[in-house]
């Protein structure tokens, strides 16, 4: 049961992942320890997995595709050498467009939390969300040197 379970998310999961995450490894890579993370924390049953990795997916391509373009106007930015040859307002448009660039992010944030509540209970979204701050720390532990955490 659990194998079939793994292997139809399998199915559900990686085309999702391979197209919003493009051809950077490290990024593949990171994602499928997340998947992998996400799929012992909230333990769904096969009806729960087949509502919950179709908007996991499109939750992550929108974060994606926002992303890469958050890093395209920084790159922009980190070009320019003196914030003091710049303008007031090439100032004032470089940071209301890092406000604009948070604001769809927290946009994003709530449409699928939207989404998560209406399609699943309320406790596999608690536990969703604790599971990728949980995910974050364990990763920011590891890229600190600490290896991985063990769990009481």
């Amino acid at each position: 049961m659990m194998k079939n379970l793994f292997i139809a998310l399998l199915f559900i999961v990686l085309p999702g992942l391979a197209f919003s995450q493009g051809p950077r490894m490290d990024d593949e890579k990171w994602e499928a320890k997340k998947v992998a993370w996400l799929t012992t924390k909230l333990d769904l049953t096969p009806n729960e997995a087949k509502v919950f990795w179709p908007i996991y997916n499109d939750y992550i391509k929108e974060q994606s595709t926002l992303r890469k373009e958050r890093f395209q106007k920084m790159i922009s930015f980190r070009k320019i050498k003196e914030i003091d040859d710049l303008s007031d307002t090439e100032i004032q448009a470089l940071i209301t467009n890092d406000f604009d660039f948070k604001q769809r992010d927290l946009n994003i944030e709530k449409k699928y939390y939207n989404k998560f509540k209406t399609s699943l209970s309320i406790k596999i979204v608690g536990k969703f969300y604790r599971a990728q701050e949980a995910f974050k720390k364990e990763i920011l532990n590891q890229y600190r040197g600490g290896g991985p955490r063990k769990e009481n």
